[in-house]
C-alpha cells in the first residue's frame, strides 16, 4: 500500500454515478410494485452503504478510512435507473473508490433483483463525477517568491553541513516557488533580523527560517522575530505543532512562530530535517493561499 502517514486529514467528498439499462416493462413493474423479489430500490440503497464501508475488502490497495456519510440517490426513468452515490470522510486519502464501489454494488443488486423479469438488462457506465479534498483543493499561485534562512552557529562556522535548509528550499521549489539557495547566519539577533528585514523590504512572499526555536540558551529565533512581525498567524504554528506532535513527542518544546511583516509571511521552524519535512507536509500548499488573501483576494 502507498504510505499516506505524512498526509494531513481533510474533508474528502466523492460522487460516483452508475447506470442500469432496462426495458419499459421492467420499469413499469418497479413502479407498480410487481417485482417478484420485492422493491429493488431500498435493497440497492442498503447494499451501496454496506459496500462503501467495506471497500477495502474488495480493493486490496485501498486504505481503510472512516466513512462519515453515504447518500444514495436514484433517478428512475423509462429506460432504466441511474444511481448516484456521495461519500464523505475526514481522512488522509480520498473516497473515490468508496463511491465507485458503492455505486457498482447498487446497480449489481438492482440487476440481481430484476434479472428474473428482464434478461436484456445492461449495466452501463460507472464513473466518478467529482471529488474534493486534499492538496488539489489548494493550487499553488503563480509567481510566488520565497527565501530560506538557516540559523545555526555550527553551520555558519562550517562545522556542520546544512541539511534542513536544503530540504525546505527543495520543497518550495517543487511547489513552484522561486527560491535561491539557503542563507546561513549564526544564532545572533542582529544577523537574523538583518536577513529577514531585507527580504521583507524586497517583498518576498514566504520566508522560512529553520533553527533556534527550542528552549536552549542559544535558541533566540522567535524572540528575534517579535519586533519584525506585524500580525501574528498563530494557526500556522499551531497546525505545525499539532502535526509534529503525532510524529515526535518532543514537538511540544518547539517555540515556532509565524506572522506577517509587510506582505511577507514569516514562518520559523525547528532546525531538525524531520521537522522541516513535517512543515512542508503540514502547511503546504494550503499556506500559499495567504498570498492571494494579502493581495485582497477572497478566502
Amino acid at each position: 500500500m502507498r504510505d499516506v502517514s505524512h498526509k494531513v486529514s481533510t474533508k474528502r467528498v466523492a460522487l460516483a454515478r452508475a447506470e442500469l439499462k432496462a426495458s419499459p416493462e421492467t420499469m413499469r413493474a418497479i413502479r407498480e410494485g410487481k417485482v417478484p423479489k420485492g422493491d429493488p430500490l431500498p435493497v440497492a440503497k442498503v447494499a451501496a452503504v454496506m459496500a462503501a464501508k467495506r471497500t477495502t475488502e474488495w480493493i486490496p490497495y485501498c486504505h481503510n478510512i472512516p466513512i462519515e456519510f453515504v447518500d444514495v440517490r436514484f433517478e428512475v426513468h423509462e429506460a432504466g435507473i441511474n444511481v448516484e452515490v456521495e461519500v464523505v470522510s475526514i481522512a488522509k486519502t480520498g473516497v473515490e473508490m468508496e463511491a465507485l464501489t458503492a455505486a457498482s454494488a447498487a446497480v449489481l443488486n438492482l440487476y440481481d433483483m430484476l434479472k428474473a423479469i428482464d434478461e436484456e438488462m445492461e449495466i452501463g457506465s460507472v464513473r466518478l463525477m467529482k471529488k474534493t479534498g486534499g492538496k488539489s483543493d489548494f493550487p499553488a499561485p503563480n509567481g510566488w517568491t520565497s527565501a530560506v534562512l538557516v540559523v545555526s552557529d555550527r553551520v555558519s562556522r562550517g562545522e556542520s553541513k546544512d541539511v534542513s535548509g536544503a530540504i525546505l528550499a527543495a520543497g518550495l521549489a517543487e511547489l513552484g516557488g522561486q527560491v535561491p539557495g539557503p542563507t546561513v547566519v549564526p544564532d545572533d539577533v542582529h544577523a537574523i533580523q538583518e536577513a529577514v528585514t531585507q527580504w521583507v523590504a524586497q517583498g518576498v512572499d514566504f520566508i522560512l527560517i529553520t533553527g533556534g526555536t527550542g528552549v536552549g540558551p542559544r535558541d533566540i529565533t522567535p524572540d528575534s522575530l517579535s519586533s519584525i512581525i506585524d500580525k501574528p498567524l498563530p494557526g500556522i504554528a499551531e497546525t505545525f505543532r499539532s502535526y509534529s506532535q503525532e510524529r515526535a513527542r518532543t514537538a511540544l518544546l518547539s517555540r515556532s512562530v509565524a506572522g506577517l511583516a509587510g506582505k511577507s509571511v514569516i514562518i520559523s521552524l525547528p532546525g531538525s530535517p524531520a521537522a522541516c519535512k513535517d512543515a512542508l507536509n503540514a502547511l503546504f500548499p494550503a499556506v500559499l493561499h495567504a498570498k492571494e488573501m494579502i493581495a485582497g483576494g477572497g478566502h
